[in-house]
């Protein structure tokens, strides 16, 4: 039940807002598109598994395609942009990722062999560390340009992609994953922060994100406790109890305060 809620606020709220701060005329046609798609994923998740909930994943997945496909159509950038458009491009590739899972899913396919449960949590994953993340590392660039941003806008999605790698081949690979993204999330956080403090034009903008850099701060030692404790056997959270912090607090006080945060401060 909380994750379906995390997802759904992801596809419905999260997600449109993101692309609103991509302020890309090319995006347009994605931007149209994503509200149907993002509907019927939003209801697949509360159907039993089969048919219908099959069929409403799979128009989430064409809306997600959609977005692959802008990507692709986005020109070749100057060198200098160069890490903070492998962070845009990893985001719209996250929703994608995400499809696939649901699809499998609500099918009740195991996917690759993966646990239901766990395709359901990399649906979450893919929205939040996959998209909002990464979006906003690598639009960071523009608001706090520097050598910071730049590493911040590289680590988030290598981590990211580094825990995916880490599904399919050991979990120390899934631990230094998070480390890495711990690593870029902790920085787009300081980076966060420091705006906060001193640009931010009014007292709710900052307040937003201040927030959420205090926020991503503490979920991720959340993050970095679990993995460790995935690869090493040590005593550490469960799935239900990293849902109800980790999960809670990356969706709502990191991804969707700091969507809101930079929208008021029109900086990315």
């Amino acid at each position: 039940m909380l994750i379906n809620l995390l997802v759904a606020v992801g596809m419905l709220v999260v997600v449109p807002a993101g692309l609103r701060l991509l302020a890309d005329p090319a995006a347009a046609v994605a931007r149209r598109v994503w509200p149907v798609g993002a509907v019927a994923g939003a209801l697949s998740l509360w159907l039993p598994r089969g048919t219908l909930a099959t069929g409403l994943a799979t128009v989430y997945a064409i809306a997600a395609a959609v977005l692959c496909a802008y990507a692709m159509s986005r020109p070749a950038r100057p060198r200098r942009e160069w890490p903070a458009e492998a962070a845009v491009l990893t985001a719209l590739a996250g929703p994608a990722i995400a499809a696939s899972a649901l699809v499998a899913e609500r099918s009740g396919y195991h996917l690759f062999g993966f646990d239901l449960g766990v395709l359901a949590l990399t649906v979450a994953h893919f929205h939040f560390a996959g998209f909002a993340a990464a979006l906003i590392a690598g639009l960071l660039t523009r608001a706090v340009p520097g050598r910071p941003a730049d590493v911040a806008a590289l680590t988030v999605p290598a981590g990211t992609l580094l825990v995916l790698l880490g599904y399919f081949t050991a979990e120390w690979v899934e631990l230094a994953g998070a480390l890495v993204l711990t690593a870029g999330m902790w920085t787009v956080g300081w980076l966060t922060w420091q705006y906060a403090r001193t640009t931010a034009a009014d007292r709710l903008t900052a307040a937003l994100l201040a927030g959420s850099a205090l926020v991503l701060a503490a979920s991720m030692v959340l993050a970095v406790s679990w993995a460790l404790g995935e690869a090493t056997g040590l005593p550490h959270p469960s799935l239900a109890w990293m849902a109800a912090t980790h999960g809670v607090a990356n969706a709502l006080g990191f991804a969707l305060c700091g969507m809101v945060g930079w929208r008021r401060a029109g900086e990315l």
